[in-house]
Order: structure tokens, then sequence, then C-alpha cells
């Protein structure tokens, strides 16, 4: 059954977690541009959380939207493109947190992962969560629910 409650589906859920990694990146950003004390040690943590928080968040959504929406719609190239995406920032990520120490080029890294997700947050915005809102067979809100549950169980892991 589809949900017309757009404030308390999966894509609402999803988006929530977008605003708020967003709002990371931009925290990250002042960090670049700020002198302060401890300045390299607080960007190192920032960036892991962005990563720790997209890992968690790309989990849920190959895991559990994906797959749904995979069964219900006929065309799924932009579900295709989704996941190459996420390949290619979880490569990025990967290098970040490798790195001991924020430097230029990790300083570049996480620019240029904060450029993939927006572009990946335009494109569910604008392609992948109108047809999830169009489908009658998917209960939004049960997707909700069942991602909301296996993001915490994620997070409380700290491995993600």
């Amino acid at each position: 059954m589809a949900t017309t409650r757009s404030d308390t589906d999966a894509c609402t859920f999803l988006d929530n977690d977008h605003k708020a990694v967003k709002r990371l990146f931009k925290t990250y950003d002042d960090l670049v541009h700020s002198r302060a004390r401890g300045v390299e040690q607080k960007k190192l943590e920032l960036a892991n959380e962005i990563c720790q928080e997209l890992t968690a968040h790309t989990t849920i959504e190959e895991e559990i939207f994906y797959p749904a929406l995979r069964a219900a719609l006929k065309e799924t190239s932009a579900l295709a493109e989704a996941e190459v995406e996420h390949a290619g920032a979880r490569e990025l990520m990967a290098q970040i947190e490798a790195m001991d120490t924020p430097d230029e080029m990790f300083d570049a890294k996480v620019k240029v992962l904060g450029e993939y997700i927006d572009h990946h947050i335009k494109e569910e915005r604008n392609q992948i969560f109108p047809k999830a809102r169009s489908l009658r067979v998917l209960d939004l809100v049960a997707m909700r629910e069942e991602m909301q549950a296996r993001k915490e169980a994620l997070m409380e892991t700290e491995g993600v």
C-alpha cells in the first residue's frame, strides 16, 4: 500500500540524512578555512563522521530502498546510476579513512566527496524519490521504519 504522507516516508527519511550530511560537509569546509588550534584533529574526526554517516546511508539504500524500487519499477537505470555513484563514493571514503593527517589532498578528497554527494542527492530528489512515491505497491512508511532500525543497528556497531 502506497503512502501519501511524505513527512513520514522512506524518501523523507533518506532526504533528512542528506540534509544532515550536507551540514557536516559545510562544517568541514568552514574548518578548512579556520586557523584555530586543533583544527587538523577536528577535520580528521569530522571526515570520519561523514564517512560513517554515508556508509550507513548507502548501506540502507542498497539493502532496503533500491531493491524494493528495482522490484517495482520497469525502468531502473536511475538506480543503476545511483549504485555506481555509491561505489565511487565508497572508494573515495576508503582513501579518506586511510589517511592519518589532513593535508591538501585530504581536504581535496573530502571536497570532491561532497560534490559527488550533492550530485547524488539531486538525482535522488528529482528522479528516484518521485518514482518511489508514485508506486502504489510500496509501503514507504513501513520501509522508513525498516531503514531507520537498520541504520540504528549500523551506527551502534560504529564500524558500519
